[in-house]
């Protein structure tokens, strides 16, 4: 396995990963839509990264890092084929994107999530997130928690 950056040839993988994460727990709601169907325009070209775990030729994962404002971004759109999960792939890219934005001085990165994802949540704890209050205006109607890590 092995963790590799954003891409255009690989913008379909993203989209197909995150859509079948997304009607496996919930929906697709249309800023997902949005984000999905043209990444280098709300990811990519703000400043935002995308990166993927590629075992043999296939896309497993990916995650997404989007620009909220200076030095603070969403970490977003964390996605594993149900084949590879188990395979501690989202660590993987966890660690690489925690990494990657402690690298770029990044502040801290957000996460929007949902309570029903205790293995997720787990996960986001175990790497230094903490709940923090969510906004009634936040993006995501599916989000009932966020969540941050501050980096400096």
């Amino acid at each position: 396995m092995e963790i590799i950056s954003y891409s255009p040839a690989y913008a379909e993988d993203f989209k197909k990963l995150n859509l079948a994460w997304l009607e496996k727990f919930f929906w697709v709601e249309p800023h997902d839509e949005d984000v999905l169907g043209n990444p280098n325009k709300y990811i990519i070209e703000p400043g935002g990264m995308i990166f993927f775990v590629k075992e043999n030729e296939a896309i497993i994962g990916t995650v997404a890092l989007m620009k909220m404002e200076d030095a603070i971004f969403e970490l977003t759109k964390m996605a594993v084929t149900p084949a590879a999960q188990g395979k501690k792939v989202g660590q993987q890219l966890m660690e690489h994107t925690i990494n990657f934005a402690k690298q770029k001085k990044w502040k801290k990165l957000i996460i929007y999530s949902n309570r029903k994802l205790e293995n997720a949540i787990y996960i986001y704890e175990k790497y230094g997130f903490v709940e923090i209050p969510i906004e009634e205006d936040n993006p995501y109607s599916r989000g009932d928690i966020k969540m941050e890590l501050n980096l400096s």
